[in-house]
């Protein structure tokens, strides 16, 4: 193992109720109307710019800053990553494992949950996502390449059942990550990952263990 390449929400934080309510906050005065939490998620995919022009297409601009400024001034929601994930983070480096962050989340968000959880310098590369949609297989073969590492030497860390699949896509294994409250961990088995785990004292183990057989 080489080479971990993270998701960001679900999977290193439990940012998802903090998007969905920076969501509401933003496009619920602007759409004239109640949003459910899953008129929200169903546009997910996209970054949040994606799910800004999904719901209120006439007032784009002013959504996302909207989404953005919100975002920001709720995060004390989740004002730091997963227990156990600094520590994770902080093992990979010293075993010289290579760090990299692929995420469906916009740029501007990004940087906003890495620096309030202090963690942007562990990441060599960081790939974000686009309005358009998803682009995590391109994300992925795009860190590869950058960092000049082999898919067989790397894995994907990720909490959604689109992650196994982008993952087989770019030919890299995926682990899922099944410890946010918000994780379907039977779905994700269904979709049979390369291995899933529940707890990241789990997680980081696997690693452990990788390593030593390495050796």
């Amino acid at each position: 193992m080489k080479c971990i390449i993270f998701d960001l929400d679900g999977t290193i934080g439990n940012t998802l109720p903090l998007c969905i309510a920076a969501f509401k906050k933003a496009i619920e005065p602007l759409a004239g109307k109640v949003l459910s939490d899953k008129e929200i998620i169903d546009t997910f995919g996209p970054s949040e710019e994606g799910t800004v022009q999904a719901l209120i297409p006439d007032y784009y601009e002013q959504g996302v800053e909207d989404y953005l400024r919100h975002y920001r001034d709720l995060h004390a929601m989740c004002a730091a990553p997963f227990e156990g994930m600094r520590e994770v983070l902080d093992y990979a480096k010293d075993q010289n494992i290579r760090l990299a962050l692929v995420t469906g989340k916009g740029e501007r968000s990004t940087k906003i949950t890495l620096d309030m959880f202090g963690i942007r310098s562990y990441f060599e590369a960081i790939e974000t996502g686009s309005p358009q949609g998803p682009r995590k297989v391109e994300g992925i073969q795009s860190v590869l390449k950058q960092l000049g590492i082999a898919s067989a030497d790397s894995i994907y860390v990720g909490d959604a059942p689109s992650d196994i699949m982008a993952s087989k896509e770019a030919g890299v294994p995926i682990v899922s990550a099944a410890w946010a409250e918000t994780a379907e961990t039977e779905l994700l088995q269904m979709l049979q990952p390369y291995k899933l785990f529940t707890t990241i004292q789990e997680f980081r183990q696997y690693i452990q263990q990788t390593i030593q057989k390495c050796d």
